[in-house]
This record gives structure tokens, C-alpha cells and sequence, in this order.
């Protein structure tokens, strides 16, 4: 249930009405537009709630609430939420390109790939330290070493970074070091680990699982809304489908639905959907003109030598030319690429 305020109601007013509901055992979300303020109301509402808030001085409308998640939703929070990495923001005017190789594997190769990405329109270093692996006896990742690294590359290049965190146990470890959390499409219901991370205020990016539907995503992002953590980022990474041609079918058609059912930033990621490197180009294109908000791209200086997730790594070439063939749809569409103000170390 959703509570309008006229646009000339005070904040006394507007206390008012968050005062009686939290009496009731319900918890609020107040979300303050331009125009007008709106309360989301948040927990099991009474038959009776409606009359006795129309009554209260300010209250303009109820609304009830179709959708099962609430915090996600965009009635509940009609502004773009825009999420902050130092001098970057996600979910705006701009394009926010991550990218970096699927797995750290070396200080060599990890600081040579930041360098690249960096000098070529990324603004956010991507690199795994922890990895899911559908086989035991695949690389999964150098742990802490492979944080330590990340955090070496940051140091040098000014890139924020983004690295998965697989186990609740490890979330404050890789939280110390990361500036973004990553949910991997496999822990995208692992309920626990949304909870914690939801609990640490650290931005998260929420990839979409396998097999989820649009709603089942959104109820999973609601997890980490709920613990407190607004500074969420969703993203479409293909899903399992019939089709055997690609790795998952990229669902081009979540971003626009996303847009229209919620608030918060998505951005799209070929390298996983397509699992080939010769289709990441064209699948980010086709993003962006849907309306993602940024890319996550796999890069690596060998691809053909890669511990992980090779055969859809761009070489660096190959990633100088996505950017400028990425650059004009950006301007068509009437945004910017993101850029840090941060430099390099010297």
C-alpha cells in the first residue's frame, strides 16, 4: 500500500502519517519527489488501514500495491535510484563501462588488463578472486591474494572495483576490500548471503539467475532493500533457455521491462549471455539502445591461455574497438560514457 501526500503538506504532517503507521506494527518507506512525497507501507496491512490514514491532515490518496516486491518497485520509489562509486553514479545520465578479466590469475595480468580498460572507456575494473565453477577441478579463483591484487590494481589505475562474493561467511572480507559486491546468477537466491549483504551498505550488483523470471530477480533484490541497502544494481546476464547456439539467451527485453517496473539501475553482461567473444560487441550495442545504464565486459591479454571463461574474453584490441563502436550508440541515445576523475598513479 502506497500512501500519496498533497504537494502542500508539511513535514509535520508527513511525520504524522509515519508515526501512526509504525503504531500499527508496520514499517514506512518514505520516498520525497520533486512534486510530491510518497510513504510505502511495508508489512501485513489491515482492511481498515485505508480509512484511518485518509483521515490524517496531508493525505491525498492510498494506493494498494499489485506487485509481491515492494521496495524494488517503482511505485513505491517513482525516482531512478542513482548508485555512487566515488565520482561515479550508476543509473544515470551516463554509461558506466566495467570491465577486466573473468578471473584474477596474476599481478601481471591483472594490472596490464586494468591498464588497458582503463585507457579505453572503462571506469570500473571487474575481476573475480572467488569463482563458481560447474566442475571441481576448474580454477576457482586465488581468494584473498586475488583482493589483494584487485586492490593493487585500484591503487594504481583509480578504477573502483566490482568482485564476486559467494558465501556469507566472506562477505566482510570482501567487502573490506571491493568497492562493488557482486551476486553471481547461481547465489541469486541464496538467501542468507542477500541478507548479508544487504546488511553491509556496500553498493551490490544482483546478476539475474538462470532460470529466474523478472519477478523472482526483483524478490531477490528485495532481500538486500530490506536489510537497509538501497545502493543496489541489477544485471541481465542471459538466461537458460532451449537455444544451444550461445551459452544463455541474452533477454534484451528485461532492461526495458525493468525500467518500467522499477527504480533501480540495470546493467547488461554479453560476455556471460553469449559465451562468445565475436557476439559480446553486438549484444552490448543492443543493450545500451534498450536502455541499460552500463556493460560488464571480460577482458583478458591471452584469451586463448585463460584460466576462466576464455572463448568470451575480449583481447585488447578487440575491446578498443567495442568502445568505439559503443560510443555513437551511447551518443544516440543522448548519454555519455562515465569516466573517473581519480588518475593514475605514477
Amino acid at each position: 500500500m502506497i500512501v500519496v501526500m498533497k504537494t502542500s503538506c508539511s513535514q509535520g504532517e508527513i511525520d504524522r502519517v509515519v508515526e501512526r503507521i509504525q503504531q500499527l506494527g508496520l514499517k514506512t518507506h518514505v520516498s520525497q519527489g520533486v512534486e510530491r512525497t510518497i510513504i510505502g507501507i511495508l508489512g501485513q496491512v489491515l482492511t481498515n488501514l485505508q480509512d484511518t490514514l485518509l483521515l490524517l491532515p496531508g493525505v491525498e490518496e492510498i494506493i494498494p500495491v499489485s506487485k509481491p516486491y515492494k521496495l524494488a518497485s517503482r511505485e513505491f520509489h517513482p525516482q531512478n535510484t542513482i548508485v555512487k562509486i566515488n565520482d561515479i553514479a550508476i543509473g544515470g545520465d551516463e554509461i558506466v563501462i566495467m570491465a577486466g578479466p573473468c578471473a584474477v590469475e596474476s599481478e601481471e595480468q591483472l594490472l596490464a588488463t586494468a591498464r588497458e580498460v582503463k585507457a579505453n572507456g572503462a571506469s570500473i575494473l571487474r575481476g573475480g578472486a572467488f569463482k563458481p565453477s560447474t566442475s571441481p577441478y576448474h580454477f576457482r579463483g586465488l581468494g584473498e591474494v586475488g583482493l589483494k591484487m584487485l586492490a593493487k590494481a585500484r591503487e594504481e589505475t583509480g578504477m573502483p572495483i566490482i568482485t564476486e562474493v559467494m558465501a556469507p561467511n566472506d562477505v566482510e572480507l570482501v567487502a573490506s576490500y571491493a568497492d562493488i559486491l557482486q551476486i553471481g546468477a547461481r547465489n541469486m537466491q541464496n538467501f542468507i548471503l542477500l541478507d548479508e549483504v544487504g546488511k553491509t551498505r556496500k553498493p551490490v550488483m544482483l546478476k539475474r539467475g538462470l532460470s529466474a523470471t523478472i519477478q523472482e530477480w526483483l524478490l531477490a533484490a528485495e532481500y538486500i532493500l530490506a536489510k537497509g541497502n538501497e545502493q543496489l544494481i541489477l544485471c541481465e546476464r542471459g538466461i537458460r533457455t532451449f537455444e544451444t547456439s550461445t551459452r544463455y539467451t541474452m533477454d534484451i527485453s528485461a532492461i526495458p521491462t525493468i525500467k518500467r517496473v522499477s527504480h533501480l539501475p540495470i546493467i547488461a553482461d554479453p560476455s556471460h549471455a553469449t559465451g562468445k567473444w565475436y557476439l559480446v560487441t553486438p549484444l552490448a550495442l543492443a543493450a545500451i539502445a534498450a536502455g541499460a545504464d552500463g556493460l560488464i565486459i571480460e577482458v583478458h591479454p591471452n584469451p586463448d591461455l585463460a584460466l576462466k571463461d576464455g572463448a568470451q574474453s575480449l583481447t585488447f584490441e578487440h575491446f578498443r574497438q567495442f568502445t568505439s563502436q559503443l560510443i555513437p550508440i551511447v551518443q544516440a541515445s543522448g548519454r555519455k560514457l562515465a569516466t573517473s576523475s581519480i588518475k593514475i598513479k605514477s
